[in-house]
């Protein structure tokens, strides 16, 4: 107990030094009291108004914050003048955490905190106190307001707006170069001791960083650090309150540092020669191998380009740079020559692209490589002397004419023999052929310039030991022009002279072509044929530009005494040797009007009446037509009736020939004629009518000489033939028709039954009933006693 009375006793004495600062508030609140008690004595009953002296004792009080104590803290004693300690008066306490956090005797007006209290959360508690009587529950004094305030204590740590920050600086950096700024806080009191004043320094990261004390600036603190060395750093920054003193609190942070590159190295072979290999083959472009320099930087700064600088391949070998693994790319550039030269040494350089002028004394940034390559043999195809070859040959050439030659070789050291041939896929019609041995080209067939004026063909030249090794090239026959053709008119033209015609007038211009195509171009000429070198009627000027005009030698024209005129008409070329055709003309004798135009030309409109007039013309030749027509509909009707036939019945069978799956003339004949006499040459000749279709007309019958008195067949079935073909109720081209001669004086007579058409005598045929289900059909034709009647 004697120590708590110490406590307060200090406590009081603290208070009374706050309370002279806090004087004008106090003025203020007994201001505002002794005004409220003015208005509410003005009010009672009109009474005469008194100045009260104030009975409140009471200062400013305050409190520690995180009171750990077993005891409640005291904070402080309210006590009016008015109070004479007998317990008439009742002390209230209002305003923040009264009742919970602040208690008050009611009595004697201490008050006590009941529960600990933090100044982070809040640091000031406004309150009101009053002073009631327990007899009249009147105020004896006016409601004032006093303040507690909370002390604080170092009871937070600093701490940082980031548990872990992350910073980059490029290599290289100077001493002192900045990094980052770390920042930390502390939620204590800045204004009350240095509970909240913040310094910081480096734990993990020295030699390498430093940190400001004050601002948190993270700076280099060594010289010229790499990246390829270390490029990662970790750095723990601590900020402690306390102004750093000993018991001060304290929170830290880690920095992750990272040294960003810089183009500080140049690019490095590791060896410096380089070996490679190359068929002679190896087309342009073919890759040959893949060198690399080193350069630790990256990104851009480990960018590299490869260039060849010199050496005796520079010429025929390339290299270019891989930008995904900057690696250069040796290729061929030309077709290699083993016979040639076999081996190549290049000087190859490596160069950044992105050089830092920065770092440029630190040397130069390329380096430099050989690379040699060498030339491997292989056994190569045959190689022509031309890309390829132009051949010219007169079209009037002789077979077996050598026209040209080809050369091949074979490039290899061995020079292995080569046997020429012709592609024969380009000279289908084997026009040209080629000795297998030199290569000479000779011509196999006749050459028209007219037809083909170009061939092209390909020469195949093979190595004789290696059959697999090949090659070809084109070759371009011209055939050149021989003049070998004669100029003719270059189409038919349709002359005429008008009847009026005046002598000297102009009727035509022809013109005329050539086939041959001579160097100097065409040139023609024009004439009359000897005999008519004077025609009397018409003559031919030659204009001198490849075309020639028909002139009128008289005045008039008549259509009735001659109606066409012929003029032959003789064209010459001018090339070697001169070749000449002979066109005739034909010119017809028109009727023209006044102006020279066309209006008749044939002879048989002079027959026509004068005044007939077109209009006419044009409807005689639709009554023309329209009877033609009606003819043509009129003999289709009557053919179609003509081919109905007369014998529907299918007993009928006396000149039919009816077939039963054996040899014979078929069933299916129905249009065959009587050949019975053709069995029986005694037989009599009678020119029978068709009976399977109606006869158009009724024709003579015609008598032939006597079948007996013609012993020769072919001359007998020749006769016949010209029968069928003249008589006009032959059977149709498609029918055949049996001119089979047997042939007389046999034994056994005739087995057909066709031979009873010859006879009058009935014939019995039952028998054929017995000869079984192949001749059922043969039966009931003529088995039947009825057969015959019908």
């Amino acid at each position: 107990m004697m120590r708590t009375y110490s406590f307060l006793t200090v406590l009081l004495w603290s208070s009374m030094f706050h309370a002279i600062h806090m004087m004008p508030s106090q003025k203020r609140t007994n201001k505002h009291s002794y005004s409220e008690r003015i208005t509410a004595l003005s009010e009672n009953e009109g009474k005469t108004l008194h100045r009260t002296k104030r009975g409140w004792m009471w200062n400013q009080f305050f409190l520690l914050e995180e009171y750990t104590g077993p005891d409640t803290q005291y904070v402080g004693k309210l006590h009016t003048d008015q109070d004479k300690g007998d317990g008439n008066l009742k002390y209230i306490l209002t305003g923040d955490g009264a009742g919970s956090l602040f208690i008050i005797d009611e009595n004697t007006g201490d008050i006590h905190a009941a529960k600990k209290l933090d100044r982070e959360e809040k640091s000031l508690y406004v309150l009101r106190a009053k002073a009631i009587d327990r007899k009249t529950g009147r105020q004896v004094e006016p409601e004032s307001e006093f303040i507690i305030k909370i002390h604080d204590i170092n009871d937070n740590e600093p701490k940082f707006t980031k548990d872990m920050y992350t910073a980059s600086i490029p290599e290289m950096s100077g001493v002192g170069t900045s990094v980052i700024q770390v920042t930390a806080t502390d939620a204590d009191d800045a204004n009350y001791g240095n509970s909240a004043k913040v310094v910081y320094s480096i734990l993990q990261g020295q030699p390498y960083f430093s940190v400001d004390p004050e601002t948190g600036i993270i700076k280099t603190a060594l010289p010229d650090m790499s990246r390829e060395n270390r490029e990662q750093y970790q750095v723990v920054i601590q900020a402690k309150d306390m102004g750093g003193q000993m018991g001060g609190l304290s929170g830290t942070t880690t920095v992750n540092i990272t040294l960003t590159d810089v183009n500080d190295n140049p690019p490095r072979f590791p060896q410096s020669t380089y070996q490679f290999s190359s068929p002679e083959s190896a087309p342009p472009g073919t890759p040959l191998g893949r060198i690399k320099a080193n350069d630790p930087d990256v990104g851009e700064n480990a960018e590299i380009e490869y260039s060849i600088s010199n050496g005796d391949g520079s010429d025929m070998f390339d290299i270019v740079t891989d930008k995904d693994t900057q690696e250069g790319i040796i290729t061929v550039k030309k077709h290699l020559d083993f016979e040639n030269k076999m081996l190549y040494t290049l000087r190859v350089e490596a160069t950044n692209t992105h050089p830092d002028p920065r770092f440029l004394q630190l040397g130069p940034f390329k380096d430099m490589a050989l690379v040699k390559i060498s030339v491997e043999d292989i056994d190569e195809p045959p190689v022509f002397s031309r890309p390829w070859y132009l051949i010219d040959v007169d079209e009037d050439a002789k077979e077996g004419s050598i026209i040209g030659q080809v050369v091949a070789q074979d490039p290899d050291i061995t020079k292995n023999a080569i046997k020429y041939s012709v592609d024969r896929h380009t000279d289908l019609d084997r026009i040209f052929n080629i000795y297998s041995g030199n290569g000479s080209l000779f011509i196999s067939k006749p050459l028209d310039r007219e037809e083909t004026p170009w061939h092209n063909i390909t020469v195949i030249a093979t190595e004789i030991n290696n059959p697999k090794q090949s090659s070809q090239i084109p070759v371009f026959i011209r055939i050149l022009d021989i003049n070998d053709h004669a100029p003719e008119f270059d189409k038919y033209y349709e002359t005429f002279v008008c009847e009026n015609a005046k002598a000297g007038q102009l009727i035509q211009t022809v013109s005329a072509i050539d086939k041959d195509d001579p160097p100097r171009g065409h040139k023609f000429f024009f004439e009359l044929v000897p005999e008519f070198a004077v025609h009397p009627n018409f003559s031919i000027v030659d204009n001198k530009d490849n075309t020639a005009g028909i002139m009128t030698r008289r005045n008039g024209y008549s259509r009735s005494k001659m109606s066409t005129y012929l003029l032959p008409i003789i064209i010459f070329d001018n090339d070697y040797p001169i070749q000449s055709s002979t066109g005739t003309l034909t010119i017809r004798v028109c009727a023209c009007d006044s102006r020279g135009n066309m209006q008749s030309c044939s002879a048989e409109a002079l027959l026509l009446p004068a005044g007939l007039s077109t209009g006419a013309l044009i409807a005689i030749l639709l009554c023309i037509i329209i009877l033609l027509v009606l003819v043509v509909l009129f003999m289709a009707l009557k053919r179609q009736r003509k081919k109905e036939p007369l014998i529907i019945s299918k007993d009928d069978v006396r000149d039919n020939i009816v077939t039963y799956n054996d040899e014979g003339g078929g069933e299916e004949d129905t249009q065959a004629f009587d050949i019975g006499t053709l069995r029986n040459p005694e037989a009599r000749e009678e020119s029978k009518m068709r009976r399977d279709v109606i006869p158009e007309t009724i024709f003579q019958i015609r008598r032939t000489a006597p079948l007996w008195e013609n012993i020769d067949v072919q001359d007998f079935i020749h006769r016949r033939l010209k029968e069928n073909d003249l008589d006009p109720a032959a059977p149709p081209y498609d029918s055949l028709a049996t001119y089979a001669y047997e042939g007389n004086d046999s034994i056994a007579n005739s087995l057909s039954s066709l031979e009873s058409l010859t006879t009058e005598g009935n014939q019995d045929y039952d028998y054929l009933s017995d000869w079984g289900p192949r001749f059922k059909k043969l039966a009931d034709m003529y088995g039947g006693e009825d057969s015959d009647r019908d």
